[in-house]
């Protein structure tokens, strides 16, 4: 069975090209991931660094290995789809092969290893290649990750024996799981049937497809159902599996879902004889435009979903800023001093400093039973609880911020979930000192990334440790006095930059959205290169398995041509039915946000993400059309006549 898979793989190496470089991709991917999470847990803290560029460094490492160790999950997923999709429709073109080694003798255990070797074949020469690509690829993830902020400058990935095994294990583990399938399909099939292509052979919605598919829709249908009355958390949670389910869900069924969606597009394609051609190659070629529209399909639906929810939860984060702040300004001062001038200018009513704090705080956290003590050194913030109560409208856990005076302290919002006991007390160390504080109230926890840790008085910090602290001042202007007034005056007096809160606001939400984009660059940015490898590997077969098809055309009376533009005609139109399917799936994950937004705000806010539409949409007509022409070209270049008397 080695030497024929080896035979196969020599003389159509084309049907295999997409999915051994989908394997490659994977590996690639999954090895420069674990290349650099393998640096993170074995990068040294340089000595002499302090206690909050310490905690920084720390908290940079373990974000870095949780998007990695996300990336390495999502990567196998994509893998495994691209693959067995690709797998399925290469079988599927080798039909008549097949069921002519069944013919001469050959059982369906013989079928399916022969199947399972060519997987194995795939795989090494697949995760060969995504080895070779892996170390280049380590080091570019790990200059993106630096770019993000997640890992500091001078990082660089380490090499690590075990990870050359696990690569290997991927590109044979993802291939078998890939062809398993398709193996145990092209076995079942009565030979006699592969070779007229009826029955089994010409059936595309198999049992299991249909399993899988009307699975993953019913778990959809009831995730969207249940997302229109979860809280936020619930709905975000939700939007992210529908974007998965969804995208399942519509790629198996998509035998199902395209030749509908083409009926739809019947209207526009009989504008000629060419669209009414490419109509008819769009009903009978089921099974060449579901593998065409399916990765599309994921892609969108994942791009689109994770989007959109990120960027909802960033509107919202702003929003939430909006109702917490009794404000009318956010006046951004160089220290302390600059600070308590805005509060004696004319027209304000009151003012509230919150100046971050160079100190330590050493807490016990408890969780399930199990307590621990660390140090947190970022996000300590000193208030006047007074001015503080006046200029923002608090949400607390537990407690009273009435008593933030003396050596107390108070849990923000960024501890608010950390399991630390109201009325215990924390050592911080403050200006080289010790002091025990009593924790006496807790805020609730925000929607923002980067909350408070803690809130301390002010009167407990030394003057001179807040001379130079950056401050955001929230400002209450008098009644019957101008806001154009106070802004302008504080800004001629130069006591810092003065914005209203709505401008604070959407500073925040683009800070937000800056560390999302992050996330989605290394998250997706490899899901458009597994969709764009499975497209044109789809669109390339068909091309390659569609000579004798071409030549009829063109001795019915078509030129080469009009061949080419009925093929991208048909290819455009898969093209529109898996960008609208995968934007149906983004739209039910969006539709949780816009209930949870609704029920929290009053108003809906869901953060549609048209410019990444565009450029998804741009990008698959430009990648379709282009690999659709070539195809048609090539497939069409010798004389149809050669072509038609060679076919049996």
């Amino acid at each position: 069975m080695l030497t024929l898979a080896l035979s196969t793989f020599r003389d159509r190496w084309r049907l295999f090209a997409g999915a051994i470089v989908a394997v490659a991709l994977g590996v690639a991917i999954v090895q420069s991931s674990l290349l650099v999470m393998v640096a993170t847990d074995r990068a040294p803290i340089p000595p002499g660094t302090t206690g909050r560029a310490r905690e920084e460094l720390q908290e940079g490492y373990a974000g870095a290995a949780t998007l990695l160790g996300m990336t390495v999950l999502l990567s196998a997923f994509l893998t495994v789809f691209i693959v067995s999709s690709t797998f399925a429709f290469t079988v599927a073109q080798r039909r008549r092969d097949l069921a002519l080694l069944r013919i001469v003798g050959g059982g369906r255990r013989q079928l399916v290893l022969l199947l399972l070797a060519e997987a194995v074949l795939l795989g090494l020469l697949g995760a060969a290649l995504g080895v070779l690509a892996g170390l280049p690829a380590a080091w570019a993830q790990a200059r993106l990750l630096i770019a993000l902020g997640f890992l500091p400058g001078g990082f660089a990935p380490v090499w690590d024996s075990g990870v050359l095994a696990a690569s290997f294990c991927v590109g044979i583990g993802v291939s078998l799981a890939g062809v398993l399938t398709a193996a145990r399909r092209a076995a079942s099939v009565r030979p006699l049937e592969a070779l007229r292509e009826t029955g089994g052979a010409a059936r595309v919605m198999t049992p299991a497809r249909w399993l899988s598919g009307l699975t993953a829709l019913a778990l959809t249908v009831w995730m969207v159902t249940l997302a229109q009355s979860a809280e936020l958390l619930g709905a975000m949670m939700m939007a992210l599996g529908i974007s998965i389910t969804g995208a399942i869900a519509l790629s198996a069924l998509s035998p199902l879902a395209v030749p509908l969606a083409g009926r739809a597009l019947g209207v526009l394609l009989r504008a000629g004889p060419l669209g009414d051609l490419a109509q008819a190659n769009l009903r009978d070629g089921v099974r060449r435009s579901a593998s065409t529209a399916a990765p599309l399909i994921v892609l969108v639906a994942l791009l689109l979903g994770l989007s959109g929810t990120l960027g909802s939860l960033a509107l919202l984060t702003g929003e939430e800023q909006r109702r917490l702040v009794a404000g009318d300004l956010v006046v951004t001062s160089p220290g302390a001093a600059a600070a308590d001038k805005v509060a004696t200018m004319p027209g304000v009513a009151a003012a509230s400093p919150e100046l971050p704090v160079p100190m330590s705080v050493t807490v016990r956290h408890h969780e399930e039973g199990r307590s621990w003590r660390r140090t947190h050194y970022a996000g300590i913030i000193a208030i006047d609880a007074a001015s503080y109560r006046r200029t923002h409208h608090l949400r607390l856990r537990a407690g009273s911020l009435a008593r933030l005076h003396g050596r107390t302290i108070a849990l923000g919002p960024g501890m608010a979930g950390e399991g630390i006991r109201l009325g215990s007390t924390v050592t911080a160390e403050i200006g080289g000192h010790r002091v025990r504080l009593k924790v006496v109230a807790a805020l609730r926890e925000t929607l923002e990334n980067y909350s408070e840790t803690f809130l301390v008085p002010r009167d407990l910090i030394p003057a001179a440790a807040l001379a130079e602290a950056k401050t955001h001042t929230v400002v209450q202007i008098a009644p019957g006095a101008s806001t154009t007034t106070v802004r302008a005056a504080i800004g001629a007096a130069r006591l810092g930059k003065v914005q209203t809160i709505d401008q604070w606001a959407d500073d925040r939400i683009a800070v937000q959205q800056r560390g999302n984009i992050g996330i989605l660059a290394v998250l997706m940015g490899m899901a458009g290169g597994y969709a764009a490898v499975a497209v044109i590997n789809a669109v390339l077969i068909a091309g390659t398995e569609r000579r004798a098809e071409f030549a009829t055309a063109r001795v019915t009376g078509l030129t080469r041509p009009q061949v080419v533009r009925a093929a991208l005609i048909e290819s455009w139109a898969v093209t529109s039915i898996g960008l609208v399917l995968g934007c149906a799936v983004a739209a039910g994950a969006l539709s949780g946000m816009l209930a949870a937004s609704l029920h929290a705000t009053g108003r809906p806010l869901v953060a549609v993400p048209w410019t990444l539409l565009a450029g998804i949409t741009v990008t698959a007509y430009a990648v379709t059309g282009i690999t659709s022409i070539c195809a048609t070209l090539a497939a069409t270049r010798p004389p149809p006549v050669t072509l038609l008397s060679s076919h049996d």
